[in-house]
């Protein structure tokens, strides 16, 4: 029975703020580092594969961290199962429709299988009880597991990145900027990247909050709260920048940014909360993840079919999909 009254609606208030908070920090993160990035002179493709997608996923990984130091783990887990779906499903699906997508270039096609071993090594980790019987659970072990195929990933990526190369003409126009302006630019971008970190605490604070008291209002199991309102909302950084993407006919950007943010979420955000505090796989988590790695899966045949496009037709399949999962999860409530 849901409860009523004044304090619910503060808490659906301080949702909405603890989310706008995530966004804004998120934005003004990744437009902070991905400006000191260019003052300093770091390759922009490199920018784009490590800064953005991991400050897109940056809501998440406050969001994660500060739930398992609260405790509530079966949050944080749905948080990052419910992104990676969101990202899949929705944000792809999305961008499908107002733009084709093309799928091409070595670190993209690389990114995929990547992703795909990682989901698998996640979903492997989840399956304790059945394995080996007892609880499921991500622990320190897990954690630290994932963590060093992230690092393979930012490895490999940053070495072939840097290999391969050209010159930009962007490096020489800021060689030429005096050194005071210089100075004043890389102040400007520190200052970006303090707020951004300041809206990200204040917002995963109030949202782990509020998530948690609506949970309880609403007696839903609060994986669910995670894996649809917390998901969605810390997924908007992702969909601003990949819608931006398709208007601005960046393709791989708009893919790159998805499928990277998905491989930290992954290998990264959710690893670094099991290392906080063990994550417990709530029920029917294991069925989320199989529905993540079949999403993930799927982007493969999409993409041969396609001819290197995901098309408007299959981003409506791939919303039909995410709409109808997120469904059927409501139900078996």
């Amino acid at each position: 029975m849901l409860e009523t009254g004044l304090p619910v609606v503060l808490d659906y208030l301080l949702l909405v703020v603890g989310l706008a908070g995530l966004l804004f920090g998120g934005d003004t993160l990744v437009r902070g580092a991905g400006g000191l990035a260019r003052v300093l002179g770091i390759s922009p493709l490199i920018v784009g594969l490590t800064v953005v997608a991991f400050g897109t996923s940056a809501p998440e990984l406050v969001v994660n961290v500060l739930g398992a130091m609260q405790g509530e783990t079966d949050l944080a887990f749905g948080n990052v199962v419910g992104s990676n779906l969101a990202n899949l499903g929705l944000v792809l699906g999305v961008t499908a429709l107002i733009a084709p997508v093309a799928v091409e270039g070595q670190i993209v096609r690389r990114e995929i299988p990547l992703l795909l071993l990682g989901s698998a090594m996640l979903l492997v980790f989840s399956s304790d009880s059945l394995l080996r019987g007892g609880v499921s659970e991500l622990d320190l072990a897990d954690g630290l597991g994932l963590l060093l195929l992230f690092s393979v990933f930012f490895y490999i990526t940053a070495v072939d990145v840097l290999r391969g190369r050209e010159e930009d003409p962007l490096f020489g126009e800021i060689s030429a900027v005096p050194r005071f302006g210089r100075e004043t630019l890389l102040s400007k971008d520190l200052v970006l990247l303090a707020v951004g970190l300041v809206f990200l605490y204040f917002g995963g604070r109030l949202t782990i909050s509020a998530g948690t008291d609506l949970a309880q209002a609403w007696e839903v199991p609060s994986a669910i709260i995670g894996l649809l309102v917390l998901a969605i909302g810390t997924s908007l950084p992702e969909l601003v920048t990949s819608v931006m993407a398709a208007y601005r006919r960046e393709p791989d950007l708009a893919i790159g940014n998805l499928v990277g943010s998905n491989l930290f979420n992954s290998l990264f955000v959710l690893p670094v909360s099991a290392i906080v505090a063990d994550i417990g796989i709530p029920d029917g988590g294991g069925v989320d993840l199989l529905f993540s790695l079949a999403l993930t899966t799927l982007l493969i045949p999409i993409v041969l079919l396609g001819r290197g496009n995901i098309s408007s037709v299959w981003g409506a399949g791939l919303l039909v999909l995410y709409a109808g999962y997120m469904g059927l999860r409501l139900l078996a409530l």
